[in-house]
């Protein structure tokens, strides 16, 4: 029978209970929410919620086609200038996702002949990435930039490294400025992804390697993602002017893929600029990290401290997980389940966000639930 082996991987999933179900959200939803990746509380904001519309009333439902056909309007651009310019870099190229920017950035710059060094900790994105680049990939230990130098130093060749600056799992942050001297050392380029540390690291918000020293440098590329701390949908690549001209002419997903819808466009735009007026946000948004681990810790539990705006809370199992969650649920609080195959340690754990808008009292209660639920 045509796919047969669908019902055996089917059978497979249910007995290891892996199975994973779509559970579609009301708009007015009760729960308290420390599951999205809404890290500022933008993505009902009106100021964003009218950029949508008012884009979407000038430009239309879509952008008609591929960027290098009719998919580029105007907006696209002036997204493009004032997040190169907020970040720090020379030049930005919106994509349709930070999942199609990731394959982007690793497959264009990952020729034949060249070596990739990927962290054993990256995201589904840069992983899919290396398997598509046509260079060799090497995956390092976590965070560690002795790995990587050493990693370099057995090619001879185009080589560049590649980490998520912020990893999603347990929210801990890369040693950017580390890497950047390893792959400084062997004359390597270094691919950033920044989708856990735009909005929430950096002055004011510009995130992970502009915290580093690491903005407008000729051999970074930094990724992001329009959809956390934004409130939108895509993503972006930043870089060098000439890496983003080499992206236009040889990324696929730029030029095979249909251009990132107005609304979507003209949200972000709205929330970029509102960031850049209320630089306090990233800073609340730390904050409500450290007291939300703080009072989980001081409750009993095992949390991981976060670099960033992720929040990690270790579980029994991956029943045990799936349970909690499920209870968490029951009581009105909504949070993150991670368990395998999605976590590269094996370790099931619940993940929360850190809002920039939560307040004393939802953080409180969201630690009571946790706490009176855990399995």
């Amino acid at each position: 029978m045509a796919f047969g082996w669908i019902d055996e991987q089917a059978g497979a999933r249910r007995r290891a209970r892996l199975v994973r179900t779509l559970r579609p959200r009301p708009a007015d939803s009760p729960l308290l929410d420390l599951a999205s990746n809404d890290y500022l509380g933008l993505a009902r904001h009106p100021e964003v919620a009218e950029g949508a519309a008012r884009a979407a009333r000038t430009w239309g439902g879509g952008a008609t086609g591929s960027r290098l056909v009719t998919g580029t309007t105007e907006l696209h651009a002036e997204l493009e200038r004032e997040l190169a310019a907020f970040c720090g870099f020379e030049a930005a190229l919106v994509f349709s996702s930070g999942y199609a920017a990731n394959l982007a950035a690793v497959t264009a710059l990952a020729p034949h002949g060249s070596l990739v060094v990927s962290d054993a900790g990256n995201h589904a994105s840069l992983i899919d990435g290396c398997r598509l680049a046509r260079g060799t990939t090497q995956v390092v230990a976590h965070a560690d930039p002795d790995a990587v130098r050493k990693a370099l130093a057995t090619h001879d060749g185009p080589a560049v490294a590649v980490s998520d600056t912020v990893f999603s799992v347990d929210g801990d942050a890369a040693p950017l400025a580390a890497l950047a001297e390893a792959c400084r050392e062997h004359g390597a380029g270094l691919v950033v992804d920044d989708a856990h540390g735009l909005g929430v690291l950096g002055d004011g918000g510009r995130g992970a390697p502009h915290a580093a020293g690491l903005a407008g440098a000729g051999d970074v590329v930094v990724t992001v993602t329009l959809s956390k701390s934004l409130g939108s949908q895509g993503g972006a690549v930043l870089g060098p002017a000439r890496v983003i001209d080499h992206l236009v002419n040889a990324a696929r997903t730029f030029i095979f893929d249909t251009g990132l819808a107005p609304a979507a466009t003209g949200a972000a735009l709205a929330a970029l600029r509102l960031l850049r007026r209320e630089p306090g946000r990233a800073a609340r948004a730390r904050e409500v990290a450290a007291e939300l681990h703080a009072r989980l810790t001081a409750a009993g539990l095992e949390a991981v401290r976060p670099d960033a705006a992720v929040v990690s809370v270790r579980a029994p199992s991956p029943e045990g997980a799936v349970r909690w969650a499920a209870d968490c649920r029951a009581a009105g609080l909504s949070v993150g389940c991670f368990r395998p195959p999605s976590v590269p340690d094996g370790i099931s754990r619940l993940r929360l966000t850190a809002r920039a808008d939560l307040s004393g009292e939802q953080i409180e209660r969201a630690v009571r639930v946790i706490g009176e639920t855990r399995p």
